[in-house]
C-alpha cells in the first residue's frame, strides 16, 4: 500500500494508482523539486541574527550530530548498559547527566594519556588552579587567573584549553556542600 502523501506527490492525479494494475504513472515535476530539496533542512532559533550568524547556528546543529554519536557510543560501547527506560524529566535529566559526565572522563583519559597521568592524578592537579581578587581605584574589581604550573599547563594544553586572564567578580558565594535533610522523606 502507498503512502497517501507519496501518491499526492510523486504520482499524477490523472492517472490514479490501482492495486491491481502493474503500471503506475510518475509525476516527473513533483519528483524533480523533491530531488531538488533533497538534503536541505530548515533549522529555526529564536537568536537574533546579531547573536549569532546563520553559519554559526548550523554549525552548532552539526556539533549535535556529534554529541549524539558519542552519547550512543557511550552507552553501548563503553558503559555497557542495557535501555534504561525513565519516565520522569527530572530522572531523564539525571541519566543523562551520568552518561555525558563518563563521556568527559573518558576523553580527559584519552587527552591525557600522552602525559602518563590518570584521570584521578589530573582532576587533583587541576584543583590547584585559583583565582586572585584584584582591587581597582574607584571599588571596582576582578579575577586575576595567575600562570598556572607547568603540570598543570601541559594538562590545559592537552585538552586544548586556554584560560581567561581575568574573571568579572561576582558578589555571588559557591558552596560546594548541600545540607541534607535531617531525615528523610517518607516513602
Amino acid at each position: 500500500m502507498l503512502n497517501v502523501r507519496f501518491r499526492e506527490n510523486f504520482f499524477s492525479a490523472a492517472t490514479p494508482v490501482s492495486t491491481t494494475s502493474h503500471a503506475i504513472c510518475v509525476n516527473q515535476a513533483a519528483l524533480e523539486e523533491a530531488a531538488r530539496l533533497d538534503g536541505c533542512y530548515v533549522i529555526q532559533t529564536d537568536l537574533p541574527e546579531s547573536a549569532a550568524s546563520k553559519q554559526a547556528v548550523h554549525d552548532r546543529y552539526q556539533d549535535l550530530a556529534q554529541v549524539e554519536q558519542a552519547f550512543r557510543n557511550c552507552k553501548t560501547m563503553h558503559l555497557e548498559t542495557r535501555p534504561i527506560h525513565v519516565r520522569t524529566e527530572e530522572h531523564t535529566r539525571g541519566h543523562v547527566l551520568v552518561v555525558m559526565l563518563a563521556y568527559l572522563i573518558r576523553e580527559l583519559g584519552r587527552a591525557w594519556t600522552s602525559l602518563d597521568v590518570t584521570v584521578e592524578e589530573g582532576l587533583r592537579q587541576l584543583q590547584t588552579l585559583c583565582s586572585t581578587e584584584v582591587q581597582v581605584d574607584g571599588g571596582g574589581s576582578c579575577l586575576r587567573i595567575p600562570t598556572p604550573h607547568a603540570d598543570t599547563g601541559a594538562l590545559l594544553q592537552a585538552l586544548d584549553l586556554r584560560l581567561p586572564e581575568a574573571l568579572p567578580h561576582t558578589e555571588t558565594n559557591v558552596v560546594t556542600r548541600k545540607k541534607l535533610p535531617t531525615r528523610r522523606k517518607p516513602r
